[in-house]
């Protein structure tokens, strides 16, 4: 609820401090007196598209101050904590300043915030009608979410919504899956070819290094083995192994007249003799380790040769050609078993498919039984605002799907039985659209839950019972909640809660505006004023009574 206006120095208004109150408060005032002032500076703090010229001539800045109520559940505290600002309990201040220069800064409980923020904060506080509405009931964008609030469709709309989000990521998934399996499928006969030479190599972790070593040897075999074979000579019978087989014999003859000197050195001969025989093993073994085939250095050349070949062809290291030739087996079933991923994720789209469907076929259905009752609504109130030869229609036609469902919504009219209907900008008159604004309204009270409403002479045009019955609408309208309303008739101001007075004076330095309460007395000298014009009767007055004591 909007508790407080304070405007200084913009258009007309030097210093102006306005309270209001739940319930409807009516502003009124001779033509050109300044009411729209009041709007455009309202419209200027929330952040709205409006005039340029702001800044009251003489003065450096203007600015202007709202001060709002809040309930604790109301949705601007959520758009407070998104960005970061300040949230004052039950209370929300927007102050906004326009300097000569054009330079706006707005403020929420003084801190400072974009544009952007401002207009998403405005949005939940506070809806304009008029004959040039196009934020609210005349733009057919909107239209679909004003018949679901109307409907109460919430739950089917948030089925609807999570069902399509499935069928997008079923999609996605399918998608992305099919694109993938395309890019490797190229590569099919590759990975077929080359898992068949990997397989017939069958080369073995190690064995590069062991055919390395293998091949070196057998290199080196022939220069190596005649010095190895003279080794072995010399360790024989006709070398070192009979020298030491005849100095143990010789020693071993003169050991007993020794007196015991030659014991240590037999037992040293007996160990080289031991030692001498493991030498000459290892010799031997060597020379047969040394003795090959021709062929079979061959045979391993080739063999080495092919796996460094393989090994290079693919870029890898000798020793992971094993590994390789898995990865390659595994993309190469990849496409091979790929159809059946492809199958199931089809079917999934398919469920999907058919739970998008029934969500959506469910919502339409709750949105076409909505929109009748809606239309009916809407001839009831018609009636009484003498527009009962109207038809108001809540069309509904196929869209392209989306989370909200598969429909369009508009509202359109057709002022006579018969005649072409259309959009209600573009079939109604300015009298008869602020009508059927105002019954729409009304029939979509349930969706104004703590916002201010603000009907900009939503009731010109009209007079008598018609006058009446706007007016007793706008009091609905305001019951529980609260509406502002700036009119011309003597009717409708009636029925106000409170009221406000537009004042205009000139001086020959400057053209003011201001705004005042009007009670008792004053309340029915206005009306009278309204009823009469500048000329004021005793009649008047009787008249203006007569609509207070019929509010």
């Amino acid at each position: 609820m909007l508790r407080g206006l304070s405007i200084r120095d913009m258009l007309l208004i030097d210093r102006l401090e306005l309270e209001f109150q739940p319930g409807l408060n009516v502003l009124t005032g001779e033509t050109g007196a300044g009411k729209s002032i009041l709007l455009d500076s309202l419209g200027f703090v929330l952040g709205w598209r409006g005039r340029a010229d702001l800044v009251r001539e003489g003065a450096d800045q203007g600015e202007v101050v709202a001060d709002f109520d809040l309930a604790p559940d109301h949705p601007v505290h959520d758009i407070l904590a998104d960005a970061g600002l300040q949230d004052a309990d039950g209370g929300l201040i927007l102050r906004r300043t326009n300097g000569r220069d054009g330079r706006k800064q707005a403020f929420v409980n003084d801190r400072r915030c974009s544009g952007e923020t401002l207009r998403r904060i405005s949005e939940t506080l506070v809806e304009l009608h008029g004959q040039h509405d196009d934020r609210g009931l005349l733009n057919p964008r909107g239209h679909r979410a004003l018949l679901d609030a109307y409907g109460g469709l919430g739950d089917k709309l948030s089925k609807t919504g999570k069902a399509w989000r499935g069928l997008r990521d079923a999609r996605a998934a399918l998608a992305s899956r099919q694109a993938h399996l395309d890019e490797i499928s190229k590569d099919h006969d590759y990975l077929t070819h080359a898992v068949a030479e990997l397989d017939e190599l069958s080369a073995q972790s190690g064995e590069d290094s062991k055919l390395d070593a293998a091949r070196r040897l057998m290199q080196s075999a022939e220069r190596i083995r005649k010095d190895i074979q003279s080794a072995a000579q010399a360790l024989g019978l006709d070398g070192a192994e009979g020298m030491l087989g005849d100095a143990a014999r010789w020693l071993g003859t003169v050991e007993e007249q020794a007196a015991g000197h030659l014991t240590a050195p037999l037992a040293a001969l007996a160990r080289a003799v031991e030692e001498l025989a493991i030498a000459q093993q290892g010799v031997e073994t060597c020379l047969q380790a040394l003795d090959f085939n021709p062929h079979e250095l061959e045979a391993t050349e080739e063999r080495l040769f092919a796996i460094r070949g393989m090994a290079r062809k693919h870029n890898v290291q000798p020793d992971a050609l094993g590994g390789f030739a898995n990865d390659l087996r595994r993309r190469l079933a990849e496409i091979d078993g790929g159809q059946g991923d492809l199958t199931a994720l089809a079917d999934a789209v398919h469920a999907a498919e058919a739970l998008y469907a029934t969500s959506a076929d469910n919502l339409t259905a709750a949105r076409i039984k909505a929109a009748a009752r809606l239309d009916s609504a809407m001839a009831r109130e018609l009636a009484p605002l003498k527009m009962e030869r109207a038809v108001f229609t809540t069309g509904i036609t196929e869209s392209p799907q989306s989370g909200e469902g598969q429909d369009a919504v508009q509202f359109t009219v057709a002022t006579n039985p018969g005649a072409p209907a259309g959009a209600l900008n573009k079939i109604a008159s300015g009298g008869e659209l602020s009508r059927f604004m105002l019954a729409l309204k009304v029939c979509l009270h349930g969706d104004s839950q703590g916002v201010t409403m603000i009907f900009d002479e939503i009731d010109r045009g009209v007079g008598g019972a018609t006058a009446d019955a706007v007016g007793r609408r706008l009091s609905a309208l305001a019951d529980g909640g609260q509406v502002l309303v700036v009119t011309h008739s003597p009717q409708v101001a009636a029925l106000g809660a409170y009221h406000f007075r537009v004042l205009k004076s000139t001086t020959a330095k400057q053209t003011r505006s201001d705004v005042v309460p009007v009670r008792g007395p004053d309340r029915i000298d206005e009306l009278a004023r309204m009823l009469a014009g500048d000329r004021v009767t005793d009649q008047a007055r009787a008249a203006a009574e007569v609509l207070l004591a019929a509010g």
